[in-house]
């Protein structure tokens, strides 16, 4: 019997024992995955449902810090509030040591919300002392202990009050009521609780020493230095004993809402702290439907169409990928369900970006494979692909977790959507390798057992080199031969991004510079320049107008209130018909320069990451050459929108910082083959061996990008106006990030080895897992 049988024999069942665990695994977490898909509903962000969000910042007094405490009391009398208005899934947490964050769906207009959250001065009950000519009319000389001051009633009467008797903290509830038996409509009842029982009795008390009709038989009851109502004591209560009970109603010709808003002021009491609006963003839910629906028409043509050229070049294994391509789109449905997530719109773009960058991993397996079937006597396409799994796996890894490095800056350091956009990311990226290492290799290993698989191993898709490279072994050609001229040519590309960014300079969206926009659609087409003279006359001579789409009017403008914001959206409506307000944004100038600060720390920290792990996986050597690359191609994707005139705003960060993570993808791939080909010939010139490196991964960066390419496009093409700068974005540091990859890192790295004579590059094989 020969030697060699009896390993096979031992050998075949741990195989097939493998194959299984591996089969169970996907069958597991594909079924789990469907389950929590059809169980648990995902949450979207309000720029997909429409609403309101309000960013307040607390303000603490000058000689106090931010104080955490203070913050989550302000939380819970804002929580109060807000469950008053009424609002469906209302949310409210707490950002920071002195930041707010409140979502209100379905909120189009948020001057009353913000009016209502905002209120911060003490509620307080006051004794009307009479009525006052002007606002200064108080008796002199008066002793410094009365403390009187004058305050407009609700129907504008000058009224002289004295010091608070009571606030806000000896309420226990208000509510409003409805007076079915009396008839008397709607009323508001108000329970005291502690000293504050007491305190109402001698307040009335006092008043109904009056009589009737008598300012001075009222109480003021003030928030915000407003008078909100001013009830007169009712007649048959006496002289001195006042309201008893710790219980009374305030009753006038309150509508429901009326009654309703004047509970919830008192309910709601004194802020802790004063608050101030920060940031304010309302998107109407058309605009929300329709970038869902594009997102989906760009998801599934970009997908179907990215599916037959994966079918298309590696046949049967590529129509398997196609399947599990599925199932990490239902993976990552599932996590992000799961966790409890809020799909933003830039979120809603990572997801359909992850897809196209899925499909990376199944690339590198297949090239692999191709190379080990060429490569192996007598092979077959199972023994193939194991080898392609396991010669791919270090560079899957490196690449997934330096985007995964992007993915968790922009979770840590960034806010709002962006930072939904760095969850979803990151939850695809880790789906998207559960896909290719587990199910992708599980349907392929079961695929390529059967025998009328073997029979005919080229309908695998990985019998065969493949059209670019069978080119590229027929013409051999030397890319490398020239390093310098690559980089010269990268340097012209670097001084025609910079001259753009100095002589255009840079279209910084509110997100950083504060400020307010707001974007309508119309009946009919405004012309800008009429738009520009109608807001100027109204007194907005600074106004910016821009057209997009057909009936699309955006107007952006510095700080202004919310009375502003609708003397604008008058003025607008006075132009056209049927105006309607799809989203209004406001920033404050102190978020905006914060958002500013985050932006350049989240870059610096970015690039300071990927050097780390670079070095600490290749070397110092390659991880400079790397960032050196990144750095090349932020400048030139800041660059070209500079000449464009696009605005570098939140969403252009996220693009941005993806382009750093997708951009080291490719320079990680072609240091990973310069490392394996380094430990095979430890003598041939680093220049030669990168050429070598170059030319074997030219395949699979070809064919990823063009999977890439296709989703991309159709985010650009269907992805709506919303969705169009952050595609183009990404298409262009798609390209930029090949080309560095290729041209830029390698050279470099080159010319660093060279210069440096450090030594080679197997010498650090041990740093390898």
């Amino acid at each position: 019997m020969p030697p060699s049988w009896p390993r096979c024999a031992c050998r075949r069942p741990a195989v097939n024992r493998s194959l299984r665990i591996r089969g169970l695994l996907a069958l597991a977490v594909v079924a789990l995955s469907l389950y929590v898909a059809l169980t648990v509903p995902i949450q979207l962000g309000l720029d997909l449902r429409g609403g309101t969000q309000i960013v307040l910042e607390t303000r603490p007094p000058d000689t106090a810090a931010p104080d955490g405490e203070a913050t989550d009391r302000t939380v819970e009398v804002l929580r109060g509030r807000i469950d008053a208005l009424g609002v469906a899934e209302p949310t409210i947490a707490r950002s920071g040591d002195n930041r707010i964050v409140v979502e209100l769906p379905g909120v189009q207009d948020p001057t009353k919300a913000a009016d209502v959250l905002g209120r911060t001065a003490q509620l307080t009950f006051h004794q009307v002392l009479g009525t006052a000519n002007s606002a200064d009319d108080i008796p002199k000389p008066l002793p410094k202990w009365p403390r009187q001051h004058v305050l407009a009633d609700e129907s504008g009467q000058l009224l002289r009050l004295e010091a608070a008797s009571l606030t806000g903290n000896h309420v226990k509830e208000a509510a409003a009521r409805f007076d079915q038996q009396g008839g008397s409509g709607w009323h508001v009842t108000v329970d005291f609780k502690g000293p504050g029982r007491d305190g109402w009795a001698r307040l009335t008390g006092q008043a109904a020493c009056h009589p009737a009709g008598d300012p001075s038989r009222r109480v003021a009851i003030v928030l915000d230095d407003k008078i909100i109502s001013s009830p007169q004591v009712d007649p048959s209560v006496r002289c001195g004993s006042g309201i008893s009970g710790g219980s009374t109603q305030i009753t006038g010709s309150f509508s429901a809402d009326e009654a309703k808003e004047l509970a919830l002021l008192i309910n709601g009491g004194a802020l802790p702290v004063p608050v101030e609006t920060v940031e304010q963003r309302t998107v109407g839910p058309t605009l929300g439907a329709e970038a869902i629906t594009a997102s989906a028409w760009a998801a599934a043509i970009g997908t179907a169409l990215t599916a037959l050229f994966i079918i298309a070049v590696y046949r049967l294994m590529g129509a398997l990928a196609t399947v599990a391509l599925a199932c990490y789109g239902l993976i990552s449905y599932a996590a992000l369900a799961a966790l409890g997530a809020t799909l933003t719109l830039p979120g809603l773009a990572g997801f359909v970006l992850a897809i196209g960058m899925a499909v990376d991993a199944n690339v590198l397996v297949f090239e692999r494979a191709r190379e080990e079937y060429a490569a192996r006597h007598r092979p077959t396409p199972r023994s193939s692909l194991a080898a392609g799994f396991r010669s791919a796996f270090s560079a899957i890894a490196d690449s997934n977790i330096t985007t995964l490095i992007a993915a968790g800056l922009l979770f840590f350091l960034a806010s709002g959507p962006v930072r939904g956009f760095g969850i979803t990311l990151g939850i695809g990226v880790l789906a998207s390798m559960l896909s290719a290492l587990v199910i992708t290799r599980a349907l392929a290993d079961y695929a390529a057992a059967r025998p009328w698989v073997r029979r005919r191993p080229r309908l695998t898709g990985i019998a065969h080199t493949g059209t670019v490279r069978d080119r590229l072994s027929r013409t051999n050609p030397n890319p490398l031969r020239h390093p310098r001229r690559w980089l010269a040519a990268s340097i012209a590309a670097l001084v025609v991004a910079v001259s753009g960014i100095a002589l255009r300079g840079l279209d910084f969206g509110i997100e950083f510079t504060g400020g307010r926009v707001i974007e309508y659609t119309t009946a009919t087409s405004i012309d800008p320049e009429q738009a520009r003279t109608a807001l100027a006359d109204a007194g907005f001579p600074r106004a910016i107008v821009q057209t997009s789409g057909d009936n699309q009017f955006t107007v952006r403008t510095h700080q202004l209130s919310n009375t502003q914001a609708a003397e604008i959206t008058d003025t607008v409506s006075d132009l056209s018909q049927n105006v309607s307000k799809l989203r209004d944004e406001a920033i404050g100038p102190s978020l905006g320069k914060e958002l500013r600060q985050g932006a350049l720390i989240a870059l610096a920290v970015a690039l300071a990451a990927q050097l780390g792990y670079l070095a600490a996986r290749f070397r110092l050597v390659f991880g400079t050459a790397a960032v050196a690359a990144l750095a090349h191609d932020v400048v030139i994707l800041v660059g070209i929108f500079a000449w464009l005139g696009k605005p570098i705003d939140g969403v252009f960060l996220a693009a941005l910082l993806t382009v750093i993570g997708y951009s080291v993808n490719d320079s990680v791939v072609v240091f990973d083959r310069i490392r394996d080909l380094s430990r095979r010939d430890r003598k041939t010139p680093l220049a030669r061996i990168s050429n070598q490196a170059l030319l074997q991964t030219l395949p699979r960066t070809v064919n990823t990008g063009m999977g890439a390419a296709f989703i991309l496009t159709a985010l650009a093409v269907l992805g709506g106006d919303s969705l169009t700068d952050f595609a183009l974005a990404l298409l262009i540091g798609l390209a930029v990030g090949t080309y560095s990859s290729m041209f830029t890192a390698t050279p470099l790295a080159i010319e660093i080895h060279n210069r440096t004579h450090v030594p080679h590059p197997a010498t650090n094989s041990a740093r390898r897992t």
